[in-house]
């Protein structure tokens, strides 16, 4: 997460050069370019194949699904939101949103899509009418984003995010939003200061926080820290977590950590990598389908994408992207038509457009 920050950083500069969207945070939706679709890739593994791919001016950074409409949400550099019919496959709408988008989320219960800014934003966006309704300040940088739809509740890390220049972002704190009010009510203060990734389950409405010293565990009704799970190797970066069987996955080095959500501990360390020896083999994100318990992790400027079953954990398919950009490909999962979706940005001018590509599993 933090290198993908550090990327955004750099795209929004790019971007503009193009031209900018800032200050246009509560205007409403305009007509986005026709997008471009491909036919299904023949080199799909197994019953896996990429079924389309999405044409989306902006960036194509953030991913987001809602699972009751079937719509995909994408957060771009150009300091907007691109709206994607998943039942089309078009891009349906652009909504401006804060300046550099670097996470979003969706309560789908309430149909609503928050997303979150460095110029220290949170905005609120109706799904319905695909509007800003409220922008909610944070007066720190947002690192990552994650809604608890069952309490409303919205999770903002703001870490200590530091580039080559020695520019930091934020305290290392988690910032609680409630949905009804679109305010903030708490701040949840780590241990060690640092805080990038975060995840909840649900059901039990834990939060999980990767930092530099582990997974730590928050306790959603109080606000407060009741573990930190330590991990192995080089600290955790992007989590995912099945909510069905309350398992945590965070990626950490050239592997995943499995972490019980009931005992917080680590379980199993998954050793993931695709070219031994390259930084750009190590796992960058992850997704997971509650439905099936899979897991699909993507790899640091690496075309592959890995499917895991959570139950094995073993990798049972490794399907190659073909999408001629060395990236970082995020993820997100519709669980209702187990859907895969994975984003593939742009970060210079001459990679030509970001995409959203669509993997299909075929029985």
């Amino acid at each position: 997460m933090l290198a993908f920050i550090a990327a955004v950083v750099l795209a929004v500069v790019l971007a503009g050069c193009r031209g900018s969207t800032e200050g246009q945070a509560s205007s409403a939706s305009s007509p986005p370019a026709a997008p471009s679709t491909s036919k299904p890739d023949p080199n799909g593994a197994g019953p896996y194949t990429v079924a389309a791919t999405i044409s989306v001016e902006g960036g194509a950074f953030g991913l987001a699904v809602d699972p009751g409409t079937h719509t995909i949400y994408v957060a771009n550099a150009d300091n907007t939101v691109s709206v994607i019919d998943g039942a089309t496959r078009s891009v349906t709408a652009t909504v401006p949103v804060g300046k550099s988008p670097v996470d979003l989320g969706v309560d789908s219960n309430t149909h609503t899509l928050y997303v979150a800014s460095l110029d220290n934003t949170v905005s609120v966006i109706d799904e319905a009418t695909r509007t800003v309704t409220a922008t909610v300040p944070l007066g720190k940088s947002p690192v990552d984003l994650a809604v608890d739809s069952s309490t409303h509740t919205v999770y903002v890390t703001t870490g200590r995010m530091c580039g080559n220049a020695g520019f930091c972002y934020g305290d290392g704190t988690v910032s609680v939003i409630d949905g009804a009010s679109r305010t903030v009510v708490g701040a949840v203060s780590l241990e060690n200061g640092d805080a990038t990734d975060v995840a909840v389950d649900p059901r039990t409405h834990a939060v999980y926080i990767s930092t530099f010293g582990g997974v730590a565990v928050i306790d959603g009704a109080k606000r407060t820290v009741t573990a930190t799970v330590p991990i192995e190797g080089p600290h955790p970066d992007n989590l995912a977590v099945d909510p069905a069987t309350h398992t945590v996955y965070g990626t950490a080095g050239d592997g995943v950590s499995v972490i019980d959500g009931a005992t917080h501990t680590v379980t199993a360390n998954m050793p993931l990598h695709v070219d031994s020896g390259s930084m750009h083999s190590y796992p960058y994100d992850l997704a997971v389908d509650p439905g099936t318990h899979t897991l699909y992790v993507t790899y640091g400027y690496n075309d592959t994408l890995s499917v895991v079953d959570g139950a094995t954990r073993t990798v049972t398919a490794t399907l190659q992207l073909h999408t001629g950009k060395e990236t970082l490909h995020m993820l997100a999962v519709d669980p209702g038509t187990h859907t895969v979706y994975v984003s593939s940005p742009v970060y210079g001018a001459n990679q030509g457009s970001a995409t959203v590509l669509v993997i299909e599993h075929r029985s």
